[in-house]
């Protein structure tokens, strides 16, 4: 396969560069607008009994669940004559938009849960029709409509479509801006590492090749299916993060044959021979750990799947075909503009010596670092991994929530919005636990059903046929606009809480809810039983992802290495690489520590499935370096039979190269940190820890005193298992035979 790779590579480069500049282009006019077609949510199971409710509901009950609020508020009492004429013509107006239905307001029900608590505000309440693309549409013409000073009333829009749509403009402001900061630091990174514009810039175009395909994969893909907004971030973090991983690892290894004396075809087809199926192993763990979350019915977990596997196979792509037909081209010029040498004549230092050859005994930093970290293995192997535990401690303290407006940076409308209700109106509106019941066995029994509903502890009143029941007691109050309707043979019955809808109290009051026997058949939906669904589908697939990624990982570091111990070691190292971020997660985003600084509002507990998503990513990074430094040990061991010269050699030819692509990754990733959505800002600040974590403790410290323990044991496996590597095993190997094509040799210059 690396012989037909360096011929495809080294017979017609140009030809290929134009080609992939074609593609390149096309790609860009495919994926132009992608986000315009990705949506905000993902977090519900389709196939829970909450949102087999929802379908019901909008079904047969179409203005059942609000899902916009109008916050009207007036410089006068809000029964003034002139308010309430203005106020029942703004609701009558909005009943009579197309794709909105349900309208009911205070004004013209007359409901005092419709108004706030201090008298200022009342709520005018609606059903947008349509799924998200269609709501977030209808949305914003009704907002250009609706919003602002008219006459004696003040409009400001909330509801869950205000704050999905604020959501999406603002995680694309946020992404645009995160682009901007990383692609120009990660250039100087580059150059400070190869210490050559025309080498930085070569893994640059790479990630630009991986984030403009996949936004068209995704554009193609969401034509078809659901596709969640957040996926672009990962687009953008893995596309500049493995290209420099991967261009790291390809260009050092090229530039050390050519430092060997090799001419640049031959240059290539070693590197290709030898990095380039370390970066094929590298991409098949990572894009095994995204895959996984296939499995996982929420498409706000698949669509970074749906991102995450083209954006690796498009950064491999890059590095093993585009990228060594570059390198063919540009020969030993691969090391011109050298921005170094105004700095160092300015300090009076001399050039730096050329990279070493290959296989010559390295006597660097990290050489050095590696020797005096194997003789006093235990002593750094115990306190490492003392170190990385404890500060994984506090995720023991985890809740897990759901998402919703304080997400949003303070300044949004819909979160200040949603923020008045929660904060001055009994009963949250929005929040109500609603029930569908089938055709009655007993056509009566809806109010006795009811009855024993409001009796439970929590509930601040139940709507339903049979009238409204506040807690204990019937009450002539009117509820919703829909609620006590009867429509197919079914009943609506919304149960409005007295607590947080979205918190344990709100989870735990969903669970009585759904105890009570009905009389008929219930599906039970509404935002905190959406939640309760969401953490079970998780909870009970969690098993399955998390066997697929370990076996498929264990089954490719074999083959990549022929023991049974490293693969163990290598899932080990990369799990307590994790152990860092998820303690940082619980310590600063759900119990709110340095929130002041990060600029958020902590609400108790964290996404349910952010944690899940960041162990898939972090997990096939940690991976990735893995398998960078375990491949450069096992060629070492291969060629020498030295297990300690094999470790303390891979790690001063790699060393360099993992703290490096780090750096750049978590510059990548501390920039999408710095997004004003919560979640985001979550995902973006511990993937760049558990990244720096993993390259400068647990591969530049753990893994080499770990590996110094083992010793020669760490290249066991059973009889079987080592014949069936023998033959199956697509382990570092010599390098193939490059093609036979004439080319001049050209001195290799001093960089």
């Amino acid at each position: 396969m690396f012989a037909a790779l360096a011929r495809l590579t080294t017979a017609r480069p140009r030809l290929l560069l134009i080609t992939a500049l074609f593609l390149l282009i096309g790609a860009g006019l495919l994926g132009r607008g992608v986000g315009d077609h990705l949506l905000g949510g993902g977090a519900v199971d389709p196939n829970s009994a909450s949102a087999r409710a929802a379908t019901a509901l909008d079904r047969d009950f179409p203005g059942s669940r609000p899902n916009l609020v109008l916050l009207v508020g007036a410089d006068r009492p809000l029964d003034a004559p002139e308010v309430a004429l203005q106020a029942k013509e703004l609701t009558d107006r909005l009943g009579a938009e197309p794709d909105v239905a349900g309208v009911v307001s205070y004004w013209n029900g007359g409901a005092p849960t419709l108004r706030t608590a201090d008298g200022r505000h009342g709520l005018v309440l609606a059903h947008v029709r349509g799924e998200e693309t269609a709501a977030s549409d209808t949305f914003e013409r009704l907002a250009a409509d609706y919003r602002g000073t008219r006459g004696a009333l003040k409009v400001e829009l909330g509801g869950s479509v205000a704050v999905r749509h604020d959501m999406q403009k603002t995680i694309s402001e946020d992404l645009v801006r995160a682009e901007l900061i990383a692609l120009p630091i990660t250039l100087l990174i580059l150059i400070l590492v190869f210490g050559s514009l025309v080498a930085a810039l070569l893994p640059l175009g790479v990630g630009i090749l991986a984030m403009v395909g996949t936004n068209a994969v995704l554009r193609m893909v969401s034509s078809v299916t659901d596709v969640s907004v957040f996926a672009q971030n990962l687009t953008t973090v893995l596309g500049l993060g493995l290209a420099v991983d991967y261009g790291l690892f390809v260009v050092r290894r090229y530039r050390e044959e050519l430092a060997a004396g090799a001419p640049p075809i031959r240059a290539v087809t070693v590197m290709l021979n030898t990095a380039g199926r370390t970066v094929v192993f590298s991409a098949l763990t990572l894009a095994v750990s995204l895959a996984a979350m296939l499995v996982f019915p929420q498409y706000f977990l698949r669509s970074f799947a749906y991102a995450g596997i083209p954006v690796v196979l498009l950064a491999a792509f890059g590095a093993l075909v585009i990228l060594p037909a570059a390198l063919v081209l540009l020969g030993d010029r691969v090391d011109r503009g050298d921005l170094r040498v105004p700095l160092r004549r300015l300090v009076g230092r001399a050039r730096p010596v050329r990279p070493a050859a290959p296989h010559a005994q390295p006597e660097s930093r990290w050489y050095r670092i590696s020797q005096a970290i194997m003789r006093r293995a235990p002593i750094v192997a115990v306190l490492t991994t003392g170190v990385l535990v404890a500060l994984g401690l506090p995720f023991l303290g985890v809740q897990f929530g759901t998402g919703d407006d304080r997400q949003l940076p303070k300044s949004a409308e819909s979160r200040q919005v949603q923020q008045v209700i929660r904060d001055q109106v009994d009963g949250r509106p929005t929040g109500a636990i609603e029930i569908v019941v089938g055709a009655a066995r007993q056509p009566d029994g809806t109010a006795d059903y009811s009855a024993r509903l409001s009796a439970i502890d929590g509930v601040a009143r139940v709507v339903g046929p049979a009238g409204t029941f506040e807690h204990g007691a019937r009450s002539a109050a009117p509820g919703p606009a829909e609620a006590g309707r009867r429509a197919a043979g079914s009943a609506y019955i919304s149960v409005v809480p007295a607590v947080e809808d979205l918190s344990a109290a709100g989870q735990d009051l969903v669970r009585e809810v759904r105890a009570v026997p009905a009389p008929g058949p219930a599906l039970v939906g509404g935002q905190s039983a959406e939640l309760v669904d969401a953490k079970h589908a998780i909870g009970s697939r969690l098993w399955l992802a998390g066997g697929l990624i370990l076996l498929t990982t264990f089954v490719l570091v074999f083959l990549l290495t022929g023991s049974v111990v490293l693969p163990i070691l290598a899932i080990v190292f990369a799990a307590l690489s994790l152990t860092a971020m998820f303690g940082a997660v619980v310590w600063v985003i759900q119990d709110g520590h340095l929130s002041g600084l990060l600029d958020f509002t902590p609400t108790g507990s964290i996404e349910t499935a952010l944690p899940v998503l960041m162990f898939c990513i972090a997990f096939g990074l940690s991976m990735d370096y893995g398998v960078f430094l375990i491949s450069r040990i096992k060629e070492e061991h291969d060629r020498t039979g030295d297990h300690r010269g094999a470790v303390a050699t891979g790690l001063a030819r790699t060393g360099g190269i993992i703290t490096a692509a780090a750096c750049v990754l978590a510059v990548v990733m501390f920039a999408i940190g710095t997004s004003r959505v919560t979640n985001t800002m979550m995902l973006g600040g511990g993937l760049a820890l558990a990244v720096l974590v993993d390259a400068f403790v647990v591969r530049s410290l753990l893994a080499p005193a770990v590996l110094a323990l083992t010793g020669r044991a760490t290249w066991w496996a059973p009889g079987p298992l080592r014949r069936l590597h023998d033959r199956f095993g697509l382990s570092e190997g010599g390098p193939v035979e490059p093609p036979t094509v004439p080319e001049p040799r050209v001195p290799v210059p001093t960089p």
